[in-house]
C-alpha cells in the first residue's frame, strides 16, 4: 500500500477512508514495487532538459495525432529479453602441490541463462530466437569447462571481487542478446540452440505470448511465416522497431532500438520537471531529457516517461522509463519517443493477467516464460554438480 504525496494523475479517483487517500499498488508485491516511493535515490548523472522543449514548458505530451504529428507504425515490434538462474555457487581450489590439499578457493557461480526475440506483426506473435547457454562464471585463472550429466558449464572469466561472477553473468546476457537481436533481423527465421549447438528445442507453445498475441502452433507455422516475411522485407529489415527489456547498458550498436525500464530507483529530474510525471494521462510521455555520465559517454542515452493504460492508483502508476541512443539526432529521437506513445500502450498487461502490469508488457511476459521452460530442471542441474563436483 502505497500513500500519496504528490499530484494525482488525470482521471485518477484515489480511495478514501477518514480523510485519507490512498491507493493499492497493482504489482503482487512478491516483486516489490515499480517505484521506490519518496526515497528516490538522486543520480549523479548530468541531465539536460532543455532539448524538446525548454524546462519552463515542461507538460505532459499527448499522442502525436492530438499534436498534428503523424506516426508511422512499424510493419514487426522485436521484444528482446532474457532470463538467468544460478544454479549453485562454487568454489574453485587453487592449485595445490602433488598430494597436497588447497589453501584457499576463488568464488564461482554455475548458471543457465537464456535469451530470446518475439516477432509481434501482422501474423500475430511469434518466437525469433530462443538461446540456452550454462557458464561456469569466475576469476580463477585454472578453471576450465565444466561437464555434468546436466550439461556443460563454460567458462566465463570474471573480475575478482565478490560480485564479480554476477556482474559477468549479466555481461554475458547482454552480449548475447545483441547478437541474437541482429540475427533475427536478419532472417526473420525461428533459431533455437542450446550451449552453442544447433539442436532444436521443444516448439513455442500456442497463446504463451498472451491472449491477441498468439502465434502460430509449432515449427512448420513458424517456417511458413519466416517465409513470408523474408520474401516481403528487405533484409536491413527497415520497417520495424527493437524493444530491449530494461536499460540499453551497452546495446546501442543496433538501430531503431528502445530501452524499456519498468521499475525506478533513482530521481533523475530536476523537482519541477519531475513533478511533471506524476500528472502524465494514459499513452502521454514527458518530453526528451538527455543523461551523461560525466566518465563513461556509452551510458548517455535519450529517455522519456510513458504513462500505459492502467486502472487509477499512485501518482506514477504504470509509469515506465523509455530510452535510445544519445548519438542520435534530437529529431530522429523525439521520433522515436512519439513512436513508443503511438505502439507500446497496445502491449500493457492487464493486472488479473500480470503480477506486474501494465509495465511487464505481455510479448515480454511470454518470451519470459517461454525462455524459463527451456533453462531445464533446477533440482536435477544442481544434482549434476554436485556429483560432479563429488568426481
Amino acid at each position: 500500500m502505497t500513500t500519496t504525496t504528490g499530484p494525482i494523475a488525470s482521471g485518477v479517483a484515489p480511495f478514501a477512508a477518514r480523510g485519507m487517500r490512498f491507493s493499492v499498488d497493482a504489482w503482487d508485491p512478491s516483486y516489490g514495487t515499480s517505484v521506490a516511493g519518496d526515497d528516490l535515490a538522486d543520480s549523479s548523472a548530468r541531465v539536460e532538459v532543455n532539448l524538446e522543449v525548454r524546462a519552463a514548458a515542461w507538460r505532459p505530451m499527448a499522442v502525436p495525432a492530438a499534436r498534428g504529428r503523424s506516426v508511422a507504425v512499424p510493419a514487426a515490434v522485436l521484444f528482446v529479453d532474457g532470463v538467468r538462474r544460478v544454479e549453485a555457487r562454487a568454489w574453485i581450489h587453487d592449485l595445490a602441490p602433488s598430494g597436497g590439499r588447497a589453501t584457499a578457493a576463488a568464488p564461482a557461480i554455475c548458471a543457465s541463462y537464456a535469451c530470446g526475440v518475439v516477432c509481434c506483426c501482422g501474423q500475430g506473435a511469434h518466437l525469433l530466437g530462443a538461446h540456452v547457454r550454462r557458464g561456469l562464471f569466475t576469476a580463477a585463472s585454472h578453471a576450465v569447462d565444466l561437464t555434468t550429466g546436466g550439461g556443460r558449464y563454460r567458462v566465463r572469466t570474471a573480475k575478482d571481487g565478490p560480485d564479480g561472477p554476477t556482474l559477468a553473468l549479466q555481461q554475458e546476457m547482454l552480449e548475447l542478446e545483441v547478437r541474437i537481436a541482429a540475427r533475427a533481423r536478419g532472417t526473420h527465421e525461428l533459431v533455437q540452440t542450446v550451449d552453442d549447438d544447433d539442436h532444436p528445442l521443444a516448439d513455442v507453445l500456442p497463446g504463451e505470448f498472451g491472449e491477441g498475441f498468439g502465434g502460430q502452433d509449432g515449427h512448420a507455422g513458424q517456417a511458413s511465416q519466416a517465409s513470408q516475411h523474408t520474401a516481403d522485407r528487405s533484409a536491413g529489415q527497415a520497417d520495424d522497431l527493437l524493444v530491449v527489456d530494461g536499460p540499453l547498458r551497452g546495446r546501442t550498436r543496433l538501430p531503431r532500438m528502445l530501452g524499456f525500464v519498468k521499475t525506478h530507483h533513482t530521481q533523475y529530474l530536476p523537482a519541477a520537471q519531475h513533478a511533471v510525471v506524476g500528472t502524465l494521462d494514459r499513452a502521454e510521455r514527458t518530453p526528451i531529457f538527455l543523461l551523461n555520465n560525466r566518465r563513461d559517454a556509452s551510458w548517455d542515452r535519450f529517455t522519456w516517461y510513458l504513462r500505459l493504460p492502467s486502472r487509477p492508483g499512485a501518482p506514477w502508476a504504470g509509469v515506465a522509463r523509455v530510452e535510445c541512443r544519445a548519438d542520435l539526432p534530437l529529431d530522429e529521437a523525439v521520433a522515436l519517443a512519439d513512436l513508443s506513445q503511438a505502439v507500446l500502450p497496445r502491449f500493457a498487461s492487464q493486472e488479473f493477467k500480470d503480477g506486474r502490469a501494465p509495465q511487464n508488457l505481455y510479448p515480454i511476459a511470454g518470451l519470459e516464460r517461454a525462455l524459463r521452460r527451456r533453462l531445464g530442471d533446477a533440482q536435477l542441474l544442481y544434482r549434476s554438480l554436485r556429483r560432479a563436483a563429488a568426481g
